[in-house]
Formats: structure tokens, sequence, C-alpha cells
């Protein structure tokens, strides 16, 4: 019976407990799961970064010198998906004896460092793009709200009127209005490179395009804990090395390069002679190891020569990336109240779509190109059927990245996201002569009240020092397709006026009342 390393079996473990809850946080579309459960995501790496979480950056790191890339097989999801993947294409197949699905491979390092480099320095210039591209919790959450969570829905439907025919209405139909068609797109694309990328290279994701697989690896080569090879117990089956995922094993010249290792302890699981080991790097034995070469000068000058080249080339990029932003966008989206500004939302948001899923009035969508590439998927507030609850701050509270500043309901009550525009030749009122009063009626802040008109028709006014830009009013409008009232958003947030409260008129009561 084959072993599996105890190791192994914790790794996998420790994978399940962090990666369970993720999913069906993102899936979750009764709103079952704990509040707090977004806490798991603040430890993802680069939101950690970019909401300026330096003690949980700090951990990371710590936990990646002292015991290598653990980061990767336990923590990420999209790493672990990646497993899964793994996994499920190995279930029920047999490689030909020799021919090996996974073989040691030389690094691409210039390509992954220049491309780490890009990355940080576009960031650094305020161009968040390749992040958004290439974070891999960013893409696992928009194929989990986009992909996963319509299935699920899907599946809860199925169950529903198959029990809501037998009388059972334990479970009630819902449905999907947050997807895009550019959403799913993003999500199917992204699904199915990793499917091709595990399928045919491993964790090839993870060790050439991932900007924080880069950023790790150059901390993980110089771990305490590494595996070695005892070259008195090895006979140079290439076990380990077939079954290395990250295609860092080299089985021949007994070498192991940590820089690319995810510890997923394969290897040790897979070795019958017990011949390779995790354990901290001082402990190593020279008569039994050979001392691991790795490439770190090398990789130190290209990474310097490259961060030169894309230093001297950023401005301008960044230049005419801001000029194309400015000239393009004839309007701008509405962000979530607590976003505080367009840029500096776009700045910090990944798009990994969380907000989108735990929104309750699903009033947030991803945005298409009707805002430029430079907003390509972040959120929106798309006032279609929905509007903003004037009292909600979910969005705000579970924002990994802090793009999504949290703010109290007193905050979010006079945070003024946008202002109402009302258009009167639009309006049924001056169309038709007909009463409406529907965008009155849901307007939380008195910003829109209906004034005289003609005779006895009243029409809406909107006093914009009032509205905080909830859009109840535009998502009522009856008038199609275009609305007679719309909400046009701030750059930069502004702060409403409180409504007035009206004064309690004192009535002296005789008697009874009557």
């Amino acid at each position: 019976m084959k072993k599996i390393h105890f190791l192994k079996v914790l790794r996998v473990i420790l994978a399940i407990l962090f990666f369970s809850p993720i999913l069906v946080f993102f899936v979750d579309f009764a709103d079952v799961m704990p509040d707090r459960t977004h806490s798991l995501l603040e430890i993802q790496l680069l939101p950690a970064i970019l909401g300026s979480l330096y003690i949980v950056v700090g951990i990371l790191l710590l936990l990646t010198l002292l015991f290598g890339r653990i980061y990767c097989s336990v923590i990420c999801p999209a790493g672990v998906f990646q497993d899964i993947i793994n996994r499920v294409f190995c279930i029920g197949k047999k490689k030909p004896k020799g021919v090996f699905r996974f073989r040691y491979r030389k690094p691409l390092n210039v390509f992954r460092y220049v491309l780490l480099g890009a990355t940080a320095g576009l960031a650094a210039f305020g161009i968040t793009e390749l992040c958004m591209l290439l974070d891999p919790y960013s893409n696992f959450g928009r194929m989990a709200s986009s992909l996963f969570r319509p299935v699920v829905v899907w599946g809860n439907n199925l169950l529903a009127s198959i029990l809501n025919g037998m009388g059972n209405y334990a479970l009630y139909h819902t449905s999907i209005t947050t997807v895009t068609v550019v959403s799913l797109v993003a999500a199917v694309v992204v699904l199915v490179l990793f499917v091709v990328l595990v399928s045919l290279r491993g964790r090839l994701f993870c060790n050439t395009l991932c900007p924080v697989g880069a950023l790790l690896s150059v901390v993980s080569r110089y771990s305490v804990f590494r595996i070695f090879i005892d070259d008195k117990k090895c006979n140079h089956c290439r076990t380990c090395e077939r079954t290395c995922k990250a295609e860092a094993i080299h089985s021949q010249e007994m070498k192991v390069d940590m820089s690319r290792c995810v510890n997923c302890f394969n290897c040790l699981s897979s070795c019958r002679r017990d011949a390779l080991a995790y354990k901290p790097f001082f402990m190593r034995v020279a008569a039994e190891e050979k001392p691991v070469p790795t490439p770190a000068e090398k990789s130190r000058r290209t990474f310097i020569a490259t961060g030169v080249a894309i230093a001297a080339t950023l401005p301008s990029a960044v230049m005419q990336a801001k000029s194309h932003s400015q000239n393009d966008e004839s309007s701008a989206p509405i962000t979530p109240p607590g976003s505080i500004d367009l840029k500096r939302f776009k700045d910090k948001c990944t798009a990994c779509h969380l907000c989108v899923t735990q929104c309750p009035s699903h009033v947030l969508r991803p945005a298409g190109l009707e805002y430029g590439f430079g907003y390509l998927l972040r959120p929106r507030m798309a006032y279609i059927d929905s509007y903003c609850n004037f009292e909600c701050t979910v969005c705000a509270n579970v924002c990994p990245t802090g793009a999504i500043r949290p703010i109290t309901v007193d905050e979010k009550k006079v945070t003024q996201v946008g202002i109402a525009e009302f258009f009167e030749d639009r309006c049924v009122v001056s169309e038709k002569d007909q009463d409406c009063g529907a965008c009155s009626e849901h307007c939380p802040t008195q910003a829109v009240h209906m004034v005289p008109y003609k005779g006895t028709l009243t029409i809406p006014k909107v006093e914009p020092e009032l509205c905080v830009g909830c859009g109840g009013c535009e998502s009522i409008c009856p008038v199609r397709p275009d609305r007679a009232i719309v909400i046009k958003a701030h750059r930069v947030h502004q702060t409403a006026e409180r409504p007035k409260e009206e004064e309690a008129i004192k009535v002296d009561v005789d008697e009874f009342g009557f």
C-alpha cells in the first residue's frame, strides 16, 4: 500500500480549511456564511499589500522564509484550485512506463521577474491593470462569482422545483443578475487557462505568470526548511520528479529548485526509499546531500537590469495611459460608498468581485468597456433594477484591499456618490400628462420631491444638496429606454446635507379628541 507522508496530509487538511470557507463565501447566495468569513481574504498577499496590511504581509513573508512557499499550496485559493484540477485530471489515468507527465525544466526567471517588475512598477504609478489580470486571488474570485455561483444557484433552483412539486417549500427559486457578459468571458478564459496549464505543466501559472509567486520565489530561495535528496538512498528512479507539479526537482542531478517548490510534499509521499527529506538547511550533511546551486545571483542581475529598463519606460507609459483615460472617458462610473474617489478606487481594486456577490440589493455589477480598459471588470453601481440600500455597508465591510473603505451607517447616509439629474422632456408627467411620482416615493433623503406642474399634476424636482446618488429614483423610473431621472457620478465623493426633520405640530386635545 502506498504510504502518504504526514506533511502532505497536514498540507491537504490546512488547504481544505482555508479553501472551503472562501469558496462557500463567494457562492453563498442565501447569506448563511458568517460575516467574518471575509477575514480569510485579508490574508491574501496582494490584497494585503494594496490594503496596507503590513503586519499580514510581514507574517506571510516570514512564513515563506521559514518554510518555503506554503502560501501557494495552502492559503492561496487559486493555488488550491489548481491542485484540485490536477487531482481531477489524474483520476483514472496511468502513464506508460518511462513517460512522465511532469519533468524538470529550467525556470523562466527572466520572464517571471520582468513581469513582476512591470507589475510592481506600474502599480507604483497607479496603473493596476496587471495586478488585476494576474493576481491569483482575484482571478479565483471572478471564477467563483461568475461561474461557480451561477451553477450553485441553478442547482438550487432545480432542487427547489423538484421539492415544490412534492409540496415541500424548504427551498426557493432565486436568480443571478450580477453576471455580465464581460465577467463571464473573463472567468471562462481564466478557467481554461488554468485547466490547460495544469494539465500540461502543473504549476506553470504560479511559477511564470503569477506576480505573487514570483515575489515569494525570491524569499523561498533562502528558506530555512528545504527539501533535500539523499544521494546514498536515491536510485535515480525519477518518481519524485514526475510527481513534482512545480517541475522543480532534477532527480538525475539531485537538485531541488526551492524558488519554484510550492511545498505540496507529493515528492515525499512518492519516494519509496525515503531519499527525500524536508528539514532545516543547517541540518544537511555534506556527505549525504549535495548543495543545491541556485541561479540567485544571475536572477538578481537580470532583475536589476530589467528593472532599470522598466523604470526608464514607465513614465511615458503612465503619461500615455493617463492621457488616454482623461480623453476617452466621457462619463465616470458610480463607485460604491466608501471608495472615496474614482482614482483611488481604480488603484486599489483588483476586481475580485467579492463585493458584487455580497451586495444584498445586487446593485453592484462588473463593468465592461463602457468606461475604458482602465475600469474593465471593476464593480460599478448599476441602477437597472435595483438601488443602493440607504443603511447598507456590506461592500465596505468585506473589501479585502481597502478599495472600499469601511464606513459607518451614519457616514453612508451622507456620502454623495453622485447626483440625480431630471429630464423633464422624458417624464410621463410632461409627455403624457399622467401622474407618477415613483421617484419621489423611493427617495430616502427627500432630495426628489414633487412640485406643482399643470392643474392638479405635480412633477419631480431635485434638491442636489440632499441627494446621495443611491439610485432609488432611477431604478424605479418607468420610462424606457432613457429614464427621466438618472444618477450622474462624482469622481470624488462629496458630503450631502442631512434632510431636515419635520417639526411636530402640537395639538391640544379636548376631551377625547374627536
